[in-house]
């Protein structure tokens, strides 16, 4: 459609910096919990369209609006939840003679974009996929002929499973670093679309893990995982969660939700504010002593990005440990000032992140449907 927008157009055009306004036209609430940032956006319900619609109003609210002046700045995309909404809006503007384009599926495509970038290895071939609607980072990692995906998305299993067959390698092991609270894991849909053994720290165990242990490889900390000509090693790391372990390979390290590029993992989603500063104590040691001491030029690959956050030249979301000890400032924190600061400053936590837990566990079994929409929305696995 001519007056569309594919969400993986509207992603591409924001990376390249265009010009573009964003008309949210969902209610504030949600509007709030979770949009899409762009250098303009504007958010206004489509009941106040409908309404000014009937009163022949249209013109006096596109001027209350300043929509004329975000139209000289390129064109107006509309958004609401599903798409449809919204192009009954951007019709209303286009008679107004603004050039408005409708976000094909609204936010539940742009839900379903997941972008591939490879990181720069020494050797074997690391891909880094981001979903920007909720900053989530996987990995797909090959060594020679065989691959693993880490921290793999339920809903972009199918992808996994056919760029690692694009790539001439045989899926091998699919892995979580920790028991996930703001994403339905993919693991077990890998597994089934392929010959992946589902991988995961035996702490989870520990944490209620229900599903079939027969059929999952449990690693603890120092453990190797053989891959092609390669190794990922298990780096135990507890603090954002209790089980959380990260994988090293060939001078990479995916640190999931412990460190990240700006920030660290917060420590309350497993034990709650009660048990949030014990686990923050715990993860000042992970980062003082496990994963500082590690090479400065060791690559981070964190689990989640947010808003903002810089990429490295080849445009991935990576960087040096020695970058990264010094743009995250809770590391320059003695411990006592650490734990306070992160375990009683703490964000909202995930939405559904309770029933995400136990989908994860393997407590409770849901549909692609409803596994879907659990994890609509904003990451706020940060510190």
């Amino acid at each position: 459609m001519a007056d569309a927008l594919s969400p993986t157009e509207l992603y591409d055009r924001l990376q390249r910096g265009e010009s573009l306004s964003i008309l949210d036209v969902r209610n504030r609430d949600e509007f709030e919990a979770w949009h899409i940032d762009a250098p303009r956006t504007i958010q206004r319900p489509y009941a106040e369209f409908m309404g000014a619609k009937v009163r022949g109003e249209i013109p006096e609210l596109v001027e209350s609006l300043d929509l004329d002046s975000a139209d000289e700045d390129g064109p107006i995309v509309a958004v609401c939840p599903q798409g449809d909404a919204s192009e009954g809006v951007a019709e209303l503007l286009r008679e107004e003679g603004l050039d408005v384009l409708n976000l094909e599926e609204g936010m539940e495509g742009w839900a379903k974009v997941l972008v591939a970038r490879e990181i720069d290895a020494d050797s074997g071939t690391v891909v880094q996929y981001e979903r920007p609607s909720s900053g989530c980072l996987s990995y797909l990692v090959i060594s020679d002929d065989e691959a693993a995906v880490i921290d793999p998305l339920r809903e972009f299993a199918d992808r996994y499973v056919a760029d690692a067959a694009e790539r001439g390698a045989d899926l091998r092991y699919a892995i979580d670093t920790h028991v996930h609270a703001d994403h339905i894991s993919g693991i077990r849909a890998v597994a089934e679309r392929s010959e992946a053994t589902p991988v995961l720290p035996t702490g989870a165990e520990e944490r209620g893990l229900a599903f079939d242990a027969t059929n999952v490889t449990l690693v603890v900390d120092g453990e190797s995982v053989e891959l092609g000509d390669g190794t990922l090693t298990a780096l135990h790391a507890p603090g954002h969660t209790s089980e959380m372990t990260l994988f090293r390979f060939d001078g990479v390290l995916f640190s999931a939700d412990t460190l990240f590029l700006d920030g660290i993992g917060r420590p309350d989603l497993e034990a709650g504010s009660d048990g949030a500063r014990s686990l923050a104590d715990s993860l000042y040691t992970t980062l003082h002593d496990r994963i500082r001491a590690l090479p400065g030029e060791t690559l981070v690959a964190p689990g989640h990005v947010r808003s903002g956050t810089p990429r490295a030249s080849d445009g991935t979301f990576t960087a040096p440990l020695s970058a990264v000890r010094d743009s995250v400032s809770l590391l320059s924190l003695d411990r006592d000032e650490f734990v306070a600061r992160v375990a009683d400053d703490l964000p909202p936590r995930p939405a559904n992140y309770e029933e995400i837990v136990s989908v994860n566990l393997g407590r409770e079994t849901v549909d692609s449907e409803t596994a879907f929409e659990l994890e609509l929305g904003p990451n706020n696995c940060a510190v």
